[in-house]
């Protein structure tokens, strides 16, 4: 017996498994971004966030950092995977029990069969023992479901990071979004205050006979018109508030501001190499590891074509007395050894070694599709803030002029040279470029959101740290072994 089990622990130590081993695609990845910036700083390591320097906007990624219940969730899920990789890796051990019982049984003695003289009637049994089985794992089916779990409890946890890349961001771009929409309420109630001033005057005009009916009424059109954009506005700022307030996991209600969308300080642009992103980015980690349990399951379909060899026994004790129950007499054990090997499935292992190859195959595509897709947010955002930065200056120009225009315009009307025509039309003009300025304003911020965004980087990592959640390495530090 001591030796077969040696032999059996041999094959095991020695055996392989079948099945290709992870070897990461070889990736075409551009030499460089369409758009480039001389000054651009790697600043993807730190928490971007804070160049803001916006006391309120920290606080309100911390919160939802702690309290969103998408990262909840997210949360939960590696918890579940963990669990199911401690059950997917337990098949490599020895399955150990124990069995114990007693009781009592009394047979009709007017049977067929006479019971001898020196049989207990009624009779009882004790009995207690150990029992133990254990697959042999010689081609390696077990070690490639347990890298299979091991891959698919690293994918969810990549994608938990991947909610906190994506809250954070949509925090940050939310932010902007609310202070871009105060900026033009700013901006529209100035204009209506404005405006209902100069209505008051032509009234008072239009009374004494000095201005006509239809200037009148021109200039009340412009007033009510500015006076109907506050209300869209303030619309679009409720909406917003409650949108954080459901990233932050609260209930719906106002938003605390800090600084405004003129005082906040632009992030400087992130800069690294198109490769980085590869280790970078929670997304296409998630998509490798999911590549790389889709792979092991190649492996596990591919030993069901070989036999499976497997341990059975138990060791224990058996006594119609109870106190005698653990003395050397009572001893009884049993060992066995099983072997099955398939001879005719009507094509089901074939089927199945099939579907898993095909199965890595889609997901093979996917991984290259979630880079190409890295590659191109990263030079969306890029071509985005330094194009945004050029149309702003554009616009800036545009206001001052317009400023000036309606300055010169007023002017001209009250020394009588043109119609009140031309001052609508300069301060109509004035109030659309400057709505848009501030727009611009926001974008630009939004796209340099949305560029640490696409980067990735050791940012998630810092901000994870805020979560105050468990990772992998709490629940089963063996599982991060290599990450």
């Amino acid at each position: 017996m001591k030796r077969f089990i040696i032999v059996l622990i041999g094959l095991v130590l020695t055996g392989c498994a079948v099945g290709p081993d992870y070897k990461r695609p070889l990736i075409d990845t551009p030499s460089a971004w369409r758009v480039e910036d001389r000054e651009a700083r790697d600043l993807a390591n730190t928490t971007w966030w804070g160049q803001f320097n916006d006391p309120v906007l920290n606080e309100l990624i911390q919160s939802a950092l702690r309290e969103n219940y998408d990262l909840k969730i997210a949360t939960a899920r590696v918890e579940e995977y963990a669990g199911r990789y401690l059950v997917g890796r337990s098949g490599l051990f020895p399955q150990i029990g124990a069995v114990g019982g007693g009781g009592q049984q009394r047979v009709t003695e007017h049977g067929p069969t006479p019971l001898s003289s020196t049989t207990r009637n009624p009779s009882t049994m004790y009995e207690a023992a150990f029992t133990g089985s254990w697959e042999i794992d010689i081609w390696g089916r077990l070690r490639r479901l347990t890298e299979a779990a091991r891959a698919d409890l690293l994918s969810t946890e990549e994608g938990r990071r991947a909610v906190i890349l994506t809250l954070v961001s949509a925090i940050a771009n939310s932010y902007v979004r609310l202070r871009d929409l105060d900026k033009e309420l700013e901006i529209a109630q100035n204009t209506a205050r404005s405006r209902a001033e100069s209505y008051r005057l032509f009234k008072l005009r239009f009374e004494g006979g000095i201005v006509s009916l239809v200037e009148l009424s021109q200039v009340k059109s412009e007033y009510e018109l500015a006076l109907a954009r506050i209300p869209l506005i303030q619309k679009d700022i409720a909406f917003q508030e409650n949108a954080v307030s459901i990233l932050l996991g609260r209930n719906p209600g106002p938003i605390p501001r800090g600084k405004t969308i003129d005082e906040l300080t632009l992030p400087a642009v992130p800069a690294g190499l198109p490769s980085e992103l590869l280790e970078q980015r929670p997304d296409i980690r998630q998509a490798e590891q999911d590549l790389i349990a889709a792979n092991a399951r190649i492996g596990a379909a591919k030993a069901l074509y070989f036999p499976t060899i497997s341990l059975t026994g138990a060791f224990g004790w058996a006594s119609t007395d109870l106190s005698n129950l653990f003395s050397g007499p009572s001893q009884a054990w049993n060992w066995a050894g099983s072997f099955t090997a398939p001879i005719f499935t009507g094509g089901a292992i074939t089927g199945n070694y099939q579907a898993t190859q095909a199965v890595e195959q889609q997901v093979l595509f996917r991984y290259r599709q979630s880079i190409q897709n890295a590659f191109r947010e990263v030079d969306d955002a890029l071509a985005d803030q330094k194009l945004t930065r050029e149309q702003l200056e554009a616009q800036k120009r545009q206001v001052d002029a317009l400023k000036d225009y309606a300055r010169v315009a007023r002017l001209r009307y009250d020394e009588g040279y043109t119609s009140y025509l031309e001052v609508l039309d300069a301060e109509r003009s004035l109030f659309n470029a400057e709505l848009e300025y501030t727009q611009s304003q926001g974008v630009l911020f939004q796209a340099l959101v949305n560029l640490y965004k696409a980067v990735g980087g050791g940012w998630v990592m810092e901000a994870d740290k805020m979560t105050a959640q468990p990772v992998v390495s709490d629940f089963w530090p063996l599982a991060s072994e290599g990450q």
